[in-house]
This record gives structure tokens, sequence and C-alpha cells, in this order.
């Protein structure tokens, strides 16, 4: 088995978390041409209300909250906002700014259990449906966002 691929996964190939599935490569001039999902939601418009709709949950929730540790959760918004603009077709500021996205060992010091997935599920719910989007794109963000919080669960402990 080569690099490219894994086992279990339809077609064998590893999940790509620096460009969504089959989009155009980050920063690509030709995303928007090209019809991204990230300009077929709305562009960056769609990804700002959907991190702030998400953190205004994140901001209440006595669980999560603790795992942000800067005051203001404006930086972590605007890590989220990149990350997901880059996956999804959009600028590639992400990677330019951070590197690879690393997200399991981003993560690692923080106590990812099922309540917490559940939780940070719960608000990011909130913000998909705040996009008001066509059944389709919203099934494709929402299955992308249920896959990746249940691959960061790293503990099973309360």
């Amino acid at each position: 088995m080569s690099d490219t691929t894994a086992p279990g996964v339809p077609g064998g190939e590893r999940p790509n978390l620096l460009r969504g599935p089959g989009g155009p490569q980050p920063g690509d001039p030709a995303a928007a041409a090209a019809g991204s999902f990230f300009e077929q939601i709305g562009g960056h418009e769609a990804f700002v209300k959907l991190v702030d709709v998400f953190y205004d949950g994140v901001a209440q929730d006595e669980l999560l909250r603790p795992m942000y540790p800067e005051e203001d959760l404006g930086p972590a918004k605007r890590r989220l906002t990149m990350f997901l603009e880059q996956y999804w077709g959009g600028p590639g500021t992400y990677s330019a700014e951070r590197g690879h996205p690393r997200l399991r060992m981003r993560h690692m010091p923080f106590k990812v259990n099922p309540e917490a997935r559940d939780r940070w599920l719960l608000h990011m719910r909130a913000g998909v449906e705040s996009l008001g989007l066509p059944p389709l794109h919203e099934a494709t963000l929402w299955d992308y966002l249920e896959r990746a919080a249940h691959s960061l669960v790293n503990t099973f402990d309360d």
C-alpha cells in the first residue's frame, strides 16, 4: 500500500486536510471560476457567519469554553474560518500562516471525549442551519463536520 492509500476508505485515498473533496488546490485563483464549494455556499461571508454562530454557542458552553484559552475568542474564530475556507476551495491563508492543519495534534492537549464532541456538534449544527443552504450543500458540509468531530475524540474519560 502506498502513502496515498488508506485501508477502509472508499477508493483507498487518504482524506486531504488541505483541500476538500475534489476541490482545487488551496489558494488556486481558478477556485472561484471552477465553482468551488466555497463559492457555491457564499464564500467568505458564509464561513464567517457559520463560525460566528458556532462560537456564540461555545462562549456560553461550560464544557467547551475552557478549551479556548484566549480570553477573546477572536483568534480561534479566525483560525477556524481560515481552515474551513481553505478546505472548501477558498484562499490558502491557513496553510500560508500556520502550515499543515495537523488537527489531531493541535487538539491533543484538550480532553475531547464524546460529550465534548457532541457539544461541539450541537453548536456547529446551529452554525450550519444559520446559513440556510440548499439540502445537498448542507448535507455535504455537515457530513464533513461530523466526521471531523468524531475523528478528534481522544479520550473516553469524563
